[in-house]
This record gives structure tokens, sequence and C-alpha cells, in this order.
């Protein structure tokens, strides 16, 4: 059985935080806390390209539709597409790749302690509008699902986290080659995960 330390996520910086110059902000967090980057690339994915990575999970298609659907029902809202969650999330996804796909974005994989819920709580609720002030969309983003629905585009977030490790696992293999990922020791891993902090003194 694998040590929590070796859980492994994956991020991906959107095209708008690319362009926002908040690559290296977004990633310093994740490195503060102490999880290290085991694979980064930089590329412009195909509209194609984002499609596989948003349907790795054969019910995402319903869930997101059915998500979407209760939003505009927990508003006193009727979803202006129906109530057919294929439906609605063959316009979601069309919008994803519209978005995703307009320029460079970077994947990135993260490792260490927990890798995966970590990462969630430091990325912040998926709508800027309601992620908690100290999470990265709550401090650097003020879109919202009612903003994008009018502007009849995705809720720009500037980043993607994967949901469980299981999800992570599938979007790694998505997005890097096994050979892309470099296993690599830190000296700071002594400090984070040694059972005793030995060799600090001389």
């Amino acid at each position: 059985m694998k040590h929590p330390k070796e859980e492994r996520t994956l991020i991906i910086v959107k095209p708008d935080g690319v362009q926002r110059n908040l690559v290296g902000e977004i990633i310093t967090r994740f490195e503060k806390v102490g999880l290290k980057i085991a694979a980064i690339k930089m590329l412009v994915p195909t509209p194609e390209y984002v499609e596989a990575h948003y349907t790795l999970d054969p019910n995402w298609r319903m869930d997101n539709g059915t998500k979407s659907i209760k939003g505009y029902t927990d508003r006193g809202q009727k979803h202006p597409l129906g109530n057919d969650p294929l439906v609605v999330n063959a316009e979601t996804l069309r919008k994803l790749k519209s978005y995703i796909a307009s320029g460079p974005v970077i994947p990135v994989v993260l490792e260490g302690a927990h890798a995966v819920e970590v990462v969630r709580k430091i990325v912040g609720g998926t709508e800027p509008r309601g992620a908690l002030v100290g999470t990265i969309r709550g401090d650097f983003v003020l879109d919202s699902y009612a903003m994008a629905d009018s502007d009849v585009r995705s809720v720009r977030n500037l980043i993607h986290a994967s949901g469980s490790v299981a999800e992570a696992e599938k979007e790694i293999k998505h997005w890097f080659k096994k050979d892309e990922i470099v296993d690599y020791r830190l000296v700071t891993e002594d400090i984070l995960y040694g059972q005793n902090l030995d060799g600090i003194l001389k």
C-alpha cells in the first residue's frame, strides 16, 4: 500500500490563468504547502482533446447536466434548455471546449500527502463568486454562473483540479505520458514526512 505522500493529482492552469500571468502565483501556493511538481508542460489542446478529458468518466455527462438543472431549480428558476440532463450538458461541453481550447494551458502533476484533497481546498469552490477568500478562485476571480450564463460562456475560474484519487489517475494518464512524470526526492520531504527531525543540529 502506498504512503499518503505518494498521492498524485492533476491541475490545469486554464487559458485565463495563463493570460493573467497567474501561473507562478498558482503553482507557488501548492509548493508552499509542501506539494512537489512531478510533471509540467504547456500546450494548446484541441476541442476534441478537451472533450476527451471531461468524458473520461462515462457518467460525467449525466451527472453534470443534472447538477446544472438542480442549480437553476435551487434558485427557483427553470433551466433555459429544459430538463434533459444530456441536452443541458451538450451545451456545457460546447462552452467548455471553446474556453479550454482557446489558448495555452499548463497541466501539472502534483505529488504529496493527501494531494487531491489539499489541492481542492487551496483551489476553492467551482464558482468564484462563492469561493472562500484565501483560495485561488476566491482571491483572483470575480466571475459567477449567472454572469457566465448571461454571456453564454463557461465560468472563468483559472484552474482545473481532479476531484478524487481515481479521477486524478485517469486525468494524469490523459495529459501525460509515463516518461514525462519524474520520480525524485526533495530534501524538504525529510522535514515534511520524516519520523524524526534528525540531522538538523550539527
